[in-house]
């Protein structure tokens, strides 16, 4: 029997998920989504296999989910007026060449890990039980390790631009020079392995340090972040887009550059370590950089 709640004793014997669901819905104390979570572990009956299931399961949807929008939009020519690189869109071959590579590093790369994510979170005190965190708490969290996903992804992306990293490495994933949402994650392997473990690392270390942490706020956080990663390769630059309110966020036409002129623009999700560091890709990157050097002389 699952350990996702404490107490049991005024549940009725449940076989089907919606007479589980029932059960759990007596509970005043949880919310919908809590419900529904509680549901899910007590039916499937084996929590590592539950916790497996519902993180792949969890990766695929969301990201193919976010990637079929681009994908369609990418085929209408009335968005070709917002599309960063108007000149080059993905063909079907593209489209269809990426899909296999991708999927086949999500079987043979990250599904693995994924199955022994659970003993990992028995381990550390990842907690998966109902009911959930406060949502300040979870606000929180997921503006810290966005935070500190950009760094690592900062500097682990530039320093897979040098030499014999770049040649053997993270050439792959600049295979297209207009990147398209599902180019995200296109990648060799060890680029898979390393920039995803900013993903997924960095909450295990603040349970580590903290010993606080639930396995919903990682599985919102991974979302989160898939959204991100296929938003900023989507390669079209909208009046609505996040960054034209918030001027610190990077989205698409931060990446688009990165992918257009090889070199800066090495952040995912905020563009402060570009800005400080003078490696702001394209022109406007080139322009800033002229005019802070003419003010030091």
């Amino acid at each position: 029997m699952s350990s996702v709640y404490y107490d049991y004793s005024t549940f009725s014997d449940g076989r089907t998920f919606t007479e589980i669901y029932q059960n759990f819905n007596q509970l005043e104390n949880l919310n919908i989504i809590e419900k529904l979570w509680g549901s899910y572990y007590y039916y499937m009956g084996n929590d590592l296999f539950a916790t497996g299931l519902l993180f792949f399961l969890t990766h695929e949807l969301f990201y193919f989910g976010r990637c079929l929008p681009w994908a369609i939009i990418d085929r209408i020519p009335y968005f070709r007026r917002w599309k960063i690189q108007d000149e080059k869109i993905p063909s079907d071959i593209e489209q269809w060449e990426c899909l296999k590579s991708v999927l086949t590093s999500h079987f043979l790369v990250e599904a693995f890990p994924i199955w022994f994510f659970h003993p990992l979170c028995q381990k550390i005190g990842i907690s998966y039980q109902v009911p959930f965190p406060k949502l300040p708490d979870m606000l929180l969290q997921w503006a810290v390790f966005f935070v500190l996903e950009d760094t690592w992804h900062y500097w682990f992306h530039r320093g897979l631009h040098y030499g014999v990293f770049y040649k053997y490495i993270h050439k792959q994933h600049h295979r297209y020079a207009a990147p398209f949402g599902l180019a995200a994650e296109y990648a060799h392997p060890i680029e898979v392995a390393l920039l995803g473990l900013g993903t997924v690392g960095i909450p295990i270390v603040w349970c580590l340090i903290t010993g606080n942490l639930h396995l919903f706020t990682v599985s919102i956080w991974i979302i989160l972040r898939l959204f991100q990663a296929v938003d900023s390769h989507s390669g079209y630059e909208f009046p609505w887009s996040l960054h034209n309110f918030l001027p610190f966020w990077a989205g698409a036409d931060h990446h688009d550059e990165h992918h257009h002129y090889f070199i800066g623009g090495y952040s995912s999700s905020f563009r402060w370590w570009d800005y400080v560091l003078g490696t702001e890709a394209g022109p406007k990157g080139k322009k800033l950089r002229e005019d802070r050097y003419k003010k030091q002389i």
